[in-house]
């Protein structure tokens, strides 16, 4: 979005690059144990739970770590079939409508919601349902993303918005 991006908007889209690029590296990892399980399950013939189930948790978190890294991209899914046409204000207008009306109270929603069932979790100190499964305390630790990942796309779109509302005065 053309226009100069305001100190408070540039130090969030840090943020968000920071936890996104800590995502794309978690890939690697993932591709890294998915090797190990394949070659300690095909040649030697056994394998390891919690290293199972951390697949699964890694995958889940490059999803929650990475939404607010889209965002900051701009590579989010939209459905471009006017937006494209529009204006830099309008399109800046669109923007902050979005963020108001919908990043904003869907992530506020989303992290209230999530509190008591994270909250859960650290209180009874949840481990794996599986014998030999992921200890505590990742579990808990995990499912803190529930609260991380809409607080960090709550802080992305008010970058969105700082950054609308620069291109909206600057007409």
């Amino acid at each position: 979005m053309p226009g100069k991006t305001p100190a408070p908007s540039a130090a969030i889209d840090r943020i968000s690059v920071v936890t996104g690029q800590a995502a794309a590296w978690l890939t690697l990892l993932m591709v890294v144990v998915t090797f190990v399980i394949v070659v300690m399950r095909y040649v030697f013939g056994s394998g390891l739970i919690w290293l199972q189930e951390s697949l699964t948790w890694m995958h889940a978190t490059v999803f929650m770590l990475g939404a607010a890294y889209t965002l900051q991209l701009d590579d989010h899914v939209r459905v471009d079939i006017f937006y494209r046409e529009m204006s830099a204000r309008r399109r800046a207008w669109v923007d902050l409508f979005g963020v108001v009306f919908f990043i904003a109270p869907l992530c506020i929603f989303f992290a209230i919601e999530a509190l008591d069932y994270v909250g859960a979790s650290w209180r009874i100190r949840e481990v794996s349902r599986n014998a030999g499964g992921l200890p505590y305390p990742f579990v808990p630790l995990l499912k803190s993303a529930l609260i991380v990942m809409p607080l960090a796309v709550l802080l992305q779109g008010i970058s969105m918005a700082l950054r609308s509302i620069v291109v909206i005065r600057s007409d």
